[in-house]
């Protein structure tokens, strides 16, 4: 993608449907009279009084215990510099979406006109009644740190700084690990810090407080080495200003243990490298790009641990490990500051979590085995559902020990399940997803990349490396619509009804003719057919010519399935096939079968349809936890429809004791395990949280997974085909770019799986 499409795109973005990220959603009922008068006069006089008798019960009435903002004045964006407080308000927004979405933080961004640090205090602090926490966000140093350390004093509510203390906090717990795996002392190793901003002052503070010394400490500004001897030094620098007579970056790598990039791209070089000590720690964190590229440096030094702020390396040192959990944690407990304590116990909670045995959804997202402690593993990844149940608690009890906590939380089991719940409001799943599939992309056939969004999609899979995309259809118009879109990179185009794939064509048909002569095809019809994009598509795909297919975006799903199921045909373990949907809902995923293919499935097909059902499941790195739906609950019904049900789990029960599956159910029992657990306590899925749900036919397997989509703007995924012998996805009419998108991803994972599978099975012939 072009840089001009590029900035299309963002603009786009942010513009449509709706300016901007964020959106205020009530949280009460508003439908009558009744409830707007309670939301307003006359009955919200009522918490107001409340309020006035005593303060804290603002936390009790109102939204304050779960609202951070998030501030800033615009003075040092990103790696945009000062562009004034109208232009960071995107950021902020953005900031305010990751709060939410990692940790169920509700934030208003607040934008300040002023550069004076007075002022600038005095309006935090005549807002802060508002809220529940600051967050500060891209002030320029020096003025951050006075604005930080005035506020943390004179207000009652918790304010960190994060650009200051979120790459101090995550980079702590990174150091901790890789001098544990380098068998060093954080009291007597040599570090470099390159870089002399709000977050390497912060970083090496916090350094200190885990053990290291000053004396072995050399900081970096863009003026060489930070000395004594220099007298241009702020307060801040001058802490760490240094007696080595040394002036430049080559002479303070000589024998250094830990290198701290918080600098500029490519100023380390691999003679720099070289000159280090044994087992060097280098964190290279300047972003986009880092001081040294990590495969130049692993290249350099094989007894390097290195990380970066990137995503595509190993060790990424992401702010979003840290501040959401810590708010999250300081607002559960109320605590009236963010300490030292609360801290130092988030980059414990980090360190110790990287050195746990890692959850599979996590393998599965990053493309690993198993992902083990290690030289390539000395942070958790960013996707690691764990860190929502193990850094807030951590947060949570340091505030209590130290002092600060107003609401203590006394019941720490519950506590955690409180907090993994909040992981329903999350989209987690979609990015688990995409990054998957980056991991192996494969080659997907579009059968129909002549419709825009549908090429727009195969644009956004190629340049994010999702898919290699093949692009069916008429090349006039893909080679428009590639221009229309700046889509330029060289990808490969088929016309089937063009003259130039008549080889191609005639290969195809009479393999077809071949498996279909004894069924009234001629070689002439076949050669007709191979003309129409899907069966050219499914050919592709079967002949291995294309790892997978996505079609069905301009025509009805039966038309698409024919080919398909004549082509294709079912894995050699499949008796059918069947499809899911994976709905996003704030509950979290949840899974509904079969939502296309079988109208009135029996006892059996049920049977079929919940094992691979589950499998898809698993393959997301989920457990499943299925119900069986109907309108009755555990034989109250003598109805076939409801039979079925309950035959369907007998077999499974009898014969896959170990899948957690129950049934026949109502859905609301299904889904409010409180109300299922005080009513049928005998349940496999009493006081278990739902994520699948198995219809007992077409029909109502459809009409929710629409309902759902369309009523509360549900995200799906799907439907996704199960059952098939090689990866063909077909899309519902008119699906949406997005949803194009994700289901190449599905195709790509899929194409994944059954490579595996077809590697193992040879793997298991040969032995």
């Amino acid at each position: 993608m072009s840089k001009q499409s590029k900035r299309r795109e963002a603009l786009v973005y942010h513009a449509k449907p709706t300016p901007g990220k964020i959106q205020v959603v009530p949280t009460k009922k508003y439908a009558t009279q009744r409830d707007l008068s309670l939301a307003y006069s006359p009955g919200v006089a009522e918490p107001c009084l409340e309020i006035a008798k005593d303060v804290n019960n603002v936390y009790k009435y109102t939204a304050k215990g779960n609202l951070v903002a998030v501030i800033s004045n615009g003075t040092a964006v990103l790696g945009l510099g000062n562009i004034g407080p109208e232009a960071s308000k995107p950021v902020m927004e953005g900031k305010g979406l990751l709060f939410k979405i990692f940790a169920d933080i509700d934030v208003f961004d607040i934008e300040v006109g002023t550069e004076n640090i007075e002022e600038f205090i005095q309006t935090v602090k005549m807002i802060a009644p508002t809220f529940g926490g600051i967050n500060l966000e891209d002030i320029k140093a020096p003025e951050a740190f006075e604005i930080e350390r005035r506020l943390k004093e004179e207000l009652d509510i918790p304010v960190m700084h994060d650009d200051q203390h979120g790459t101090a906090i995550i980079s702590s717990a990174a150091l901790l690990n890789a001098l544990e795996l380098t068998k060093k002392k954080i009291d007597q190793v040599q570090i470099v810090i390159s870089g002399a901003g709000a977050a390497a002052i912060s970083c090496t503070r916090l350094y200190q407080a885990f053990g290291a010394k000053r004396e072995n400490i050399v900081m970096l500004d863009s003026k060489g080495v930070i000395r004594q001897d220099r007298d241009d030094l702020t307060s801040e620098k001058a802490e760490f200003a240094t007696h080595r007579l040394i002036d430049t970056l080559d002479e303070a790598m000589l024998n250094a243990d830990v290198f701290i990039g918080l600098s500029k791209a490519n100023i380390v070089s691999p003679d720099m490298l070289l000159s280090m000590a044994k087992d060097p720690i280098v964190f290279a964190l300047a972003n986009p790009d880092p001081e040294i590229d990590y495969q130049l440096a692993i290249d350099t030094r094989k007894d390097i641990i290195m990380a970066t702020g990137r995503s595509d390396n190993p060790n990424q040192v992401n702010n979003v490990l840290g501040f959401p959990f810590i708010f999250r944690g300081a607002l559960d407990v109320r605590a009236t500051k963010i300490n030292e304590a609360m801290k130092m116990a988030a980059v414990k909670s980090l360190a110790n979590l990287a050195k746990e045995a890692v959850p599979e959804q996590v393998n599965i997202a990053y493309g690993e085995t198993r992902l083990t402690f290690g030289k390539e593993y000395i942070i958790p990844k960013p996707f690691d559902p764990r860190l929502i149940a193990e850094v807030p608690p951590a947060v949570a009890k340091a505030a209590m020990e130290s002092g600060v906590a107003k609401e203590p939380i006394e019941n720490w089991d519950k506590y955690k399940e409180e907090l993994l719940e909040r992981l329903g409001s999350d989209n987690k799943l979609v990015r688990l997803l995409l990054n998957r599939a980056k991991i192996n992309p494969k080659r997907v056939v579009f059968a129909e990349a002549d419709h825009l969004d549908v090429l727009k999609a195969a644009q956004i899979v190629h340049d994010e490396g999702i898919a290699i995309p093949i692009l069916l259809g008429r090349r006039d118009v893909i080679e428009k619509l590639k221009e229309e879109l700046e889509f330029d990179a060289d990808v490969e185009i088929i016309d089937p009804k063009s003259d130039e794939e008549e080889e191609r064509k005639n290969i195809y048909a009479k393999t077809y003719w071949k498996q279909r002569k004894r069924r009234g095809v001629t070689l002439y019809s076949a050669q007709n057919i191979m003309r129409e994009r899907n069966y050219f598509a499914a050919m592709m795909v079967n002949e291995g010519d294309a790892d997978a297919m996505i079609s069905g975006f301009s025509r009805s799903y039966p038309l698409v399935v024919k080919p398909v199921l004549e082509l294709i045909g079912l894995a050699p373990d499949s008796t059918r096939i069947a499809t899911t949907n994976v709905m996003m809902t704030q509950r979290g995923p949840m899974f509904l079968s079969d939502t296309a293919i079988n109208i009135n499935p029996t006892a059996e097909d049920l049977t079929k349809i919940a094992q691979m059902t589950a499998g898809v499941v698993k393959m997301f790195g989920m457990e499943p936890v299925m119900a069986m739906i109907s309108y009755s609950n555990f034989g109250s019904s003598k109805n076939k429809t409801a039979t079925k049900v309950r035959e369907a789990v007998s077999y499974l029960h009898k014969r896959h004791p170990n899948l957690l599956v129950d049934g026949e159910l109502q859905a609301d029992f299904a889904l409010n395990k409180e109300m299922l657990q005080d009513i049928f306590p005998f349940s496999k899925l009493a006081g278990k949280k739902v994520n699948t749900l198995i219809f007992p036919n077409l029909e109502s397997a459809n009409i929710t997974y629409k309902l759902l989509k369309e009523l509360y703007k549900a995200d799906s995924i799907g439907p996704i085909m199960m059952g098939l012998r090689k990866p063909v996805h077909i899309l519902q009419l008119d699906a949406s770019v997005d949803e194009i998108v994700n289901m190449t991803a599905i195709a790509v994972i899929d194409a994944q799986q059954k490579e595996k599978k077809e590697l193992d099975n040879k793997v298991a012939i040969e032995k």
